[in-house]
């Protein structure tokens, strides 16, 4: 069951809506504002990067919220909690949390299919929830086909999801002379070194909304000896990717095995992905800071 509350002069009343099915159908009855969404871990207690989520709501007391959190967040402790905060462009602020509902142990051992879509933020860099009603037409439609996450394009290239961030790896296997021929360049323009350690991810770095399980991905690659370079993804490229995963705060990495109509790789999670994905958990259980 999913709880929300409103936030107003030091006073939390818990509100009624008529659909509370999802996070997502929660915020759509709410007026619109600026959102952050994230698990808990220990019991409810720590946040990975709950500083930066909370900077998402601009003028928000932090150390206030913090509090809330902590109150409301008590019956929940026995499972954990996903949150989502919001503050409406009015300046009011709503808090919802439901039990955590872990993803199948099969998405992260098999991986899961993507499609692309031309539905395109406003503004990337800010979290807003008009971007939720925007694209529920799209949401529901990757529901309907069994499609895990749509992949937001612009301008022929792929920034990322519609709830995550997107990497990906290029092949490494192909000699100096394959890359002078112009229909197989992407490797030598695109991708001109690939690492003499664990190798390089991509990931876009324009346009796209700084996911906060982005920045932690990136900053465990680099402690692992895998190179991280920004760059997007050409609509008519995912045929030279041989790895791909998805990045959000309740789902942490996901690997992605098909695009569209593409087999990414062998069609199973790749040993870049694998390596980053025990990383990251090893890496929330340190640093997962205290509510």
């Amino acid at each position: 069951m999913i709880r929300t509350w409103k936030i107003t002069d030091q006073h939390i009343e818990m509100i009624q809506l008529q659909d509370t099915i999802s996070l997502d159908a929660i915020t759509r009855q709410l007026p619109d504002g600026y959102y952050s969404t994230f698990r808990t871990y220990d019991g409810c207690t720590r946040v990975l990067g709950l500083k930066a989520h909370l900077r998402r709501l601009p003028n928000v007391d932090a150390s206030s919220l913090r509090r809330y959190l902590l109150q409301l967040l008590e019956p929940f402790r026995l499972n954990e909690a996903r949150v989502r905060v919001m503050l409406t462009f009015a300046g009011e602020i709503y808090i919802s949390i439901e039990p955590l509902k872990l993803l199948p142990s099969e998405v992260y051992e098999k991986g899961v299919h993507a499609e692309t879509t031309e539905i395109q933020r406003d503004s990337p860099r800010l979290k807003s929830t008009t971007f939720i009603g925007a694209s529920d037409d799209e949401r529901k439609h990757i529901s309907q086909l069994g499609i895990f996450e749509a992949l937001l394009t612009k301008n022929g290239k792929i920034l990322e999801g519609l709830t995550s961030n997107f990497f990906y790896c290029i092949r490494p296997e192909r000699s100096a002379a394959q890359t002078k021929d112009a229909s197989t360049s992407f490797v030598a323009k695109s991708a001109p070194h690939y690492s003499t350690q664990r190798g390089i991810i991509y990931t876009a770095q324009y346009g796209i909304l700084l996911g906060v399980t982005r920045r932690t991905v990136i900053r465990v690659a680099r402690g692992r000896g895998v190179e991280v370079e920004y760059q997007p993804l050409k609509l008519n490229q995912p045929a030279n990717v041989n790895e791909a995963f998805i990045t959000s705060s309740s789902r942490g990495i996901v690997p992605v095995v098909q695009i569209d109509n593409v087999k990414i790789g062998e069609g199973r999670p790749g040993k870049i992905t694998k390596i980053l994905m025990s990383a990251y958990d090893e890496y929330v259980l340190k640093h997962a800071e205290k509510i």
